[in-house]
């Protein structure tokens, strides 16, 4: 048999490969927890070293071989990286308590209208400890790429 005969069956394993691409962030911020109790720690200023990750979901693109560029997500988050990366986080809008959870859906919601097949945005404030945010939908688990390259907005 010649290389070509096996040709269909190679685009066809392709074709139906569901994949999650996730790329890393890194900011610096301050911030502090004002509905913990007055003796709680996390309710005096303090900063982390926040680690951003963005995870998309969805099917290879038969031709191009992959779900998506990953500078396409780095493209879609850094504007949102820029407006948390050293400022005072409960001074942003919408993060006047800026939980690790209420941080998450504030970027999703920030990023879902640019990033295809959004899966998930995690956040981790320390090296032990995270936060996972997989939107309020589930429209994330059907996204297909036909034509998802052009989909993606940059800024």
């Amino acid at each position: 048999m010649a290389p070509a005969d096996f040709a269909p069956v190679f685009l066809l394993v392709w074709s139906i490969m569901r994949v999650e691409l996730a790329k890393t962030f890194f900011f610096e911020a301050a911030h502090h927890l004002p509905y913990v109790p007055p003796d709680h720690k996390c309710r005096r200023l303090h900063g982390h070293s926040y680690r951003v990750e963005i995870v998309v979901r969805g099917d290879v693109d038969r031709e191009l071989g992959w779900l998506m560029d990953f500078d396409q997500i780095r493209q879609a988050f850094e504007p949102i990286r820029l407006q948390l990366d050293h400022y005072y986080l409960n001074e942003i809008p919408g993060l006047e308590n800026p939980t690790s959870e209420i941080l998450a859906r504030w970027i999703w919601e920030r990023l879902a209208p640019t990033l295809p097949c959004l899966y998930r945005v995690s956040i981790a404030e320390t090296c032990t400890s995270a936060c996972h945010y997989y939107g309020e939908s589930a429209s994330a688990d059907t996204c297909e790429t036909e034509d998802l390259c052009s989909r993606v907005q940059t800024p």
